[in-house]
Parts: structure tokens; sequence; C-alpha cells
């Protein structure tokens, strides 16, 4: 039996979050013999937004596949690159005819990961239901597989685990994006998925969920309109780390924090 360790990256905030990507990754990697790795980048440029450059920057620091969510389409330039880039992916259950793919397959040492990405509905954007689009996808690829991965990108963690539990023992790892904020309830679901809610972001802890905090203070303070920005002080990369085996089990998961 072989294992593959994979590393889930939390969203990439801004300037800070790229830093702390390119000065920590590969040191992850070799210390924790990582095989692939997964970044969330939707909010890679300007922390709203991504572009080309970031993307290629992105992949240069040794990501594997990057998915993302709700802000993909902040910078139009993305579109340049969604229909080409064959490992870069957005939510699939956006509508039919949006440019851009919902999941993609890449293989390591002969085992063949699949890495699904979803968007959750519970107070997001209307969106096709991400526990149905689930199942239409593994019809396509549960025979090609050998791994499957879920980023779930959503608000609450009543539906993020609502949808751990529905693919359980289907999906090898589920691990919620979106929040910013790392939840600690990672473990081994009953038929074999690793789960957790969310993996917390990438950019810099001294903010709020990545943002200049006076900004985001002087939002609640005034409910006016202002302007964020992405924070610079003190970044950390957040994610987490599953093993598992080619026959899609989950048998270990621990949480990543590491200081930029």
């Amino acid at each position: 039996m072989k294992e593959v360790k994979i590393l889930a990256i939390g969203d990439i905030v801004g300037k800070a979050g790229r830093r702390v990507l390119g000065n920590k990754l590969q040191t992850i990697v070799e210390r924790e013999r990582i095989d692939f790795v997964i970044a969330n980048g939707e909010n890679s440029a300007g922390g709203l937004s991504m572009t080309p450059d970031i993307t290629r920057e992105i992949f240069s620091y040794g990501v594997d596949v990057i998915t993302s969510g709700n802000h993909v389409w902040g910078n139009h330039d993305i579109l340049q690159i969604i229909d080409s880039e064959p490992y870069l992916i957005r939510p699939a259950n956006y509508p039919p005819d949006v440019p851009g793919k919902g999941y993609c397959m890449k293989s390591f040492k002969g085992i063949n990961i699949c890495v699904i990405n979803l968007m959750g509905r519970v107070m997001m954007n209307p969106m096709d239901c991400p526990f149905r689009k689930f199942d239409e996808i593994y019809k396509v690829v549960k025979d090609e597989a050998d791994i499957i991965i879920v980023d779930f990108h959503a608000e609450t963690t009543s539906e993020k685990q609502a949808f751990g539990w529905y693919v359980d023992g289907r999906a090898s790892a589920v691990f919620g994006t979106h929040t910013h904020v790392q939840t600690a309830d990672e473990r081994v679901l009953h038929h074999g998925t690793g789960y957790i809610s969310d993996i917390g972001m990438t950019g810099a802890l001294d903010s709020v969920i990545g943002m200049v905090k006076e900004r985001s203070i002087r939002f609640f303070l005034t409910q006016t309109r202002v302007k964020f920005e992405p924070a610079d002080g003190n970044p950390w990369l957040n994610g987490i780390i599953f093993k598992i085996t080619d026959s899609g089990q989950t048998t270990f998961l621990s949480r990543v924090q590491e200081k930029g």
C-alpha cells in the first residue's frame, strides 16, 4: 500500500500571503516530506482576486493545484488563463457556461489525484447545489481517481460539516476555505474521509481576515463604505497535511501554522 502526503494551504491573501508562501513552502515540503501541494489563491492579488502573473508566481513556489472561490472573478485578467491552465480551478457548481473548470486530475508516482473545488450556498451568492454537483463529478472520476480531495469554499461550519458527512467514504479528504480562520475540528470521519471545517489563511496575522485592521474597524463602527486592502504585518502560513493511502483513505491529518 502506498501513501501520499498532501498539503492544503489556506487562502493566500495579498503580497504578505505570497511572500510567506515563497519563503516557507519548500521548507515545509522538505521537513514534512510532502508529495503534493494544493493552495487556495482567490485572494492572492490585492486580497480579492487573481491575475495570470500571480497565478504563475504561486505555481513557481511548488504548488501543484490552485483552487479558488467567490473572488476568482475579481480581476478580469484571470479570464486570459482560466480555460487554458490545467491546474487552476474554480468552484464546479457555478452555472455550466462559466469559464474555467471545477476539478482536475494530476498524477503522482502513478497515483491519480483528483482535486474538486465547490462553493457553499449559505450566506453566499446563489449557486447550484454543491452536494449534487459532487455526485455528478464523482460518477465521472471515481474509476480513474485513486484519491479525491475537495476544497469546500463556504461560510458556515454547519454546511461544511454536512458536506463532509455526505461525501464520507467517497472523498478522501475535505477541507474548508473562505472564512480565513483555522478551525480545530480536524478528524477522520467514519468511512475514512479526512475533514476540517476551515484551514485558515496565508497572510498577515495582525489584520482582520487578512485586511488592514483599522479599515475593518472603521467599517464596523460607521457602517459606511470603506476600501479594504491587504495587511502586511506578521505573515503566517496556515493549512493542513493529509496522509492518504492509494485506496483513498485518510490515515492521519495535522494542522499547519508556520510563521513567515
